[in-house]
């Protein structure tokens, strides 16, 4: 057949592992196209902690000698010590980090290395890789959660007897203490390790042994390379152990809920921290300047983190997209898991990194936030539940109060300087002993039921972290 006119040139590479049916050599544009080894080379340590599982159970099957096994194990060693130390030498033709080992595993150990493959696919090879990876990583993301839960903790017991606005539609509502406050986040983010943890025993299930879809005409002792390999089990079904990509969908969402946390404390930092609230200050070392103001000190710490939390959450919906309409088993597409996996636990380990940081060093600003306890009826509902308390039904006893709360805007005074006679007018049921309850201590210590404000509460909370923590 006559070559077709405007062809584009090739550029010879080398031989493609899987080059003996094609008569053409890869189209330059179609090499740069589909190339993955920037993206997944960082999986080498467990693309090669797979190899030598796999090569270790051949031997078992008796596919290879035991003097094979221990050459290319070798072999397998050898080049992941020259990965570690930055002097592995990547090549054209490595489409991707599992050809590159093998590649260079055979310029090592000579045409033996060939024999690494066999009984594996890319397919299984590559879910294989993802899982170990996750199960380190997410390992690592459980212990930084856990050091900012800690940092949260310490700052509450720091602050412990500071009280606060508590809000709802970010509107002044009731007192609470600011310890109270940012356990709100400690308890956030236990769920939010909860969640990795879920993910990261359902992904612990070993895919390798599948083959390309079908499974293997080798012999081998699944069973003993998920031993090798630390899995409590192994993959039912080779179609779906080659093509699942569900617990990367799982992970993607444990993260972008955890970056749903961080950002909603982003958020309240920002606010805190501006000249209107003044309710804390942030490090200088976590704050930049204006390039034309020189007064500024902005949050962009705070704010990346807001800002990232969309980049995560479309992390989510790009591998979903991927994955909504692909049959089975693998098909390419899957390439472009690895891209928005990577990404994503990158921004939340760096996120949460930095914002512990910031939260050791941040300050409180007691005085602010005692000056903002200040009026606006923030004893209401003491006036309210008193008023249960001595047997008017909530529902009049609140109509009560917001007439009393309408006289003292109108008014220009606070519920503590009406005196009882001029309470009175409003209800025959409100007695002296109503003024020991209008103040911010006793009212953040009437809430003393478990999970209520009450020191009492709060500081057994924080006891109970602590040992939880330790």
């Amino acid at each position: 057949m006559a070559r077709a006119k405007g062809r584009s040139p090739v550029v010879s590479k080398g031989p493609k592992a899987w080059d003996g049916r094609f008569t053409e050599k890869t189209n330059r544009l179609v090499e740069a196209f589909t190339v993955s080894v920037a993206i997944d080379r960082r999986l080498y340590a467990y693309d090669i902690q797979g190899s030598i599982a796999h090569c270790k159970t051949l031997g078992k099957a008796r596919v290879l000698t035991g003097a094979e096994t221990k050459a290319i194990v070798r072999g397998l060693e050898s080049v992941k010590a020259e990965l570690d130390r930055g002097r592995f030498r990547f090549l054209q033709q490595d489409e991707d980090i599992h050809m590159a080992i093998e590649r260079r595993l055979t310029e090592v150990i000579g045409p033996l290395g060939g024999k690494v493959h066999t009984g594996r696919s890319r397919n299984d090879q590559v879910a294989l890789d993802i899982r170990l990876y996750l199960r380190d990583h997410l390992g690592r993301l459980v212990t930084q959660l856990e050091s900012f839960q800690r940092v949260l903790v310490a700052k509450g017991k720091a602050n412990r007897t500071v009280a606060m606005p508590g809000y709802t539609h970010l509107q002044r509502a009731q007192p609470v203490l600011f310890a109270h406050h940012l356990l709100a986040y400690v308890e956030m983010i236990e769920r939010d390790k909860g969640r990795v943890r879920d993910a990261s025993a359902r992904l612990n299930v070993m895919p390798l042994g599948s083959g390309a879809l079908a499974g293997t005409n080798y012999p081998v002792d699944r069973l003993f390379t998920a031993k090798l390999l630390g899995f409590p089990s192994v993959t039912q079904n080779s179609l779906d152990a080659v093509s699942d990509r569900d617990f990367m969908i799982e992970v993607a969402s444990a993260l972008s809920i955890t970056m749903m946390h961080l950002s909603r404390l982003s958020e309240e930092l920002i606010l805190w921290s501006s000249q209107e609230f003044r309710f804390v200050d942030l490090p200088d070392a976590f704050c930049t300047g204006s390039s034309m103001m020189p007064q500024k000190k902005n949050p962009d710490v705070p704010e990346l983190v807001r800002g990232k939390t969309g980049r995560v959450y479309g992390h989510l919906v790009n591998l979903l997209t991927t994955l909504k309409a692909l049959p089975l088993s693998y098909n390419r597409d899957l390439q472009e898991d690895k891209p928005a996996l990577f990404d994503a636990l990158d921004t939340v380990a760096a996120s949460v990194e930095i914002l512990t940081e910031l939260m050791r060093c941040m300050t409180v600003n007691r005085d602010a936030l005692n000056q903002a306890l200040q009026g606006g009826g923030m004893l209401a509902t003491e006036v309210a539940d008193y008023l249960v308390t001595r047997g008017v039904p909530f529902r009049e006893a609140h109509a009560i109060t917001g007439r009393l709360v309408r006289a003292s805007l109108d008014q220009g005074r606070e519920l503590t300087d009406f005196s009882l006679e001029e309470l009175r007018v409003f209800s025959l049921r409100i007695e002296k002993s109503l003024f020991a309850r209008l103040t911010v201590t006793a009212a953040i210590d009437q809430k003393s039921q478990i999970g209520g404000t009450a020191r009492a509460r709060v500081e057994q909370r924080i006891k109970d972290l602590e040992r939880m923590l330790s």
